[in-house]
């Protein structure tokens, strides 16, 4: 059974993020918003800071643990990688999203380091800064759609293609690039791949411009007979038809939960904001009188608290079920689905209740409410989340419903 009370080692984890959030990211959050695609040359400072939150037991990006050592048999209950990055990734996005996605060697690529990778491939690139490609000029949510490919060429893997969209795609030290080994296959060929930011043949062909997070760069990649090691492939190279796509997607269900805390960090702090703005306006929200007793825009903050909530504990359980090796795909999903959609309905809304103070540039709501909108979007949209929860659901497979 969860337990909801975070243990001590990740309340400090946390509060660690947390103060990273609030010195460093904040101060700087308007600045790098106006100044899209130059890098945010403070995080360099954070190098000794991301030490110790990894050496607390978290990190402080999209890094999740997607391993847990600890037999879950013997503790019954365990608390890991998984959450410690959650809880990170919501704290450090209550500072700013586009920030949280540019610190330096922890990137969402990282994520499937750790979901897929070998024992000895986690030793050579659990450490690097990988950034995630997927999605091609060609398709977005269908990942099984995936056109890039991969042929075997002596010790070497040769990968052509175009990726768009990836994120830290130009700042990264390494990408992680899915692609087809086989395309007779299907999508049980699709496989990922480590590609090194100096491997030959690959190349940034430009930086996207966005309505949020624009700290965090968006690139346009290019693999042209791009060459990398035999043994940079994550996984086993073999193509497991029976399995098909399950080796590659096991990476969103760790992602997935992460992306939801930063909507839920995201919306944390246009509700902090928001009831200050009320409560100067002499708004008062009470918890002890009915909504409907209550000033219009006090029972509009409820329902928006309300909705927070149930997404904050929807991402601690995906969390917690990595952790704790049980099959969260269903969960992770609907976590994903309700933090990206109360997200960005809390930081439009908290802009529409400010008035003309919410959007204006003198508080943040505003850019609250531009860096939302794209976790609804990135690691699987809203209408993708939700086809994904009615299968397991309903017990159908993606051809019975599409």
């Amino acid at each position: 059974m969860i337990n909801l009370e975070l243990p001590k080692k990740l309340k400090a984890s946390a509060n660690q993020a947390h103060q990273v959030a609030a010195q460093i990211f904040r101060p700087i959050s308007r600045k790098y918003d106006l100044a899209e695609h130059e890098y945010p040359v403070e995080l360099d400072t954070m190098a000794a800071m991301i030490e110790g939150l990894n050496d607390s037991g978290g990190d402080v990006g999209g890094a999740a643990g997607g391993r847990s050592e600890a037999s879950t048999e013997l503790l019954g209950n365990s608390n890991g990688g998984n959450m410690a990055a959650l809880l990170n990734a919501l704290e450090t996005s209550w500072g700013d999203v586009g920030l949280m996605l540019s610190i330096p060697f922890q990137g969402l690529g990282n994520a499937a380091i750790a979901a897929v990778s070998t024992d000895e491939q986690l030793e050579r690139f659990g450490k690097v800064w990988a950034s995630m490609a997927i999605t091609e000029p060609s398709f977005g949510s269908d990942s099984a759609a995936v056109t890039t490919t991969a042929v075997l060429d002596g010790d070497e893997w040769v990968l052509n293609g175009e990726k768009i969209f990836v994120t830290a795609g130009e700042r990264s030290t390494h990408i992680v690039v899915w692609a087809s080994v086989d395309k007779s296959k299907g999508r049980a060929a699709i496989k990922s791949f480590v590609v090194p930011r100096d491997a030959p043949g690959l190349s940034v062909a430009r930086l996207e411009h966005k309505l949020g997070i624009k700290a965090s760069d968006t690139a346009v990649l290019l693999l042209q007979d791009c060459r990398i090691p035999k043994d940079n492939i994550l996984g086993s190279p073999e193509v497991n038809v029976e399995q098909g796509f399950a080796g590659v997607m096991q990476t969103f269900d760790n992602t997935r939960p992460l992306v939801a805390a930063m909507a839920v960090g995201v919306g944390r702090a246009a509700l902090e904001e928001l009831r200050g703005i009320l409560a100067e306006a002499g708004v008062e929200v009470s918890y002890d009188t009915p909504a409907y007793n209550q000033h219009a825009a006090a029972a509009e903050f409820l329902r928006l608290e309300a909705d927070w909530e149930a997404s904050y504990l929807l991402s601690l359980r995906a969390a917690w079920m990595a952790d704790n090796k049980k099959p969260n795909s269903l969960e992770a999903s609907m976590s994903k689905a309700k933090a990206g959609r109360t997200g960005t309905d809390v930081t439009l809304k908290a802009v529409e209740l400010a008035g003309s103070l919410g959007y204006s540039q003198h508080t943040l709501l505003e850019k609250w409410g531009r860096d939302s909108k794209i976790l609804d979007i990135f690691e699987g949209t809203q209408q993708i989340q939700q086809l994904i929860v009615a299968r397991r659901v309903l017990g159908k497979s993606s051809a019975e419903l599409k």
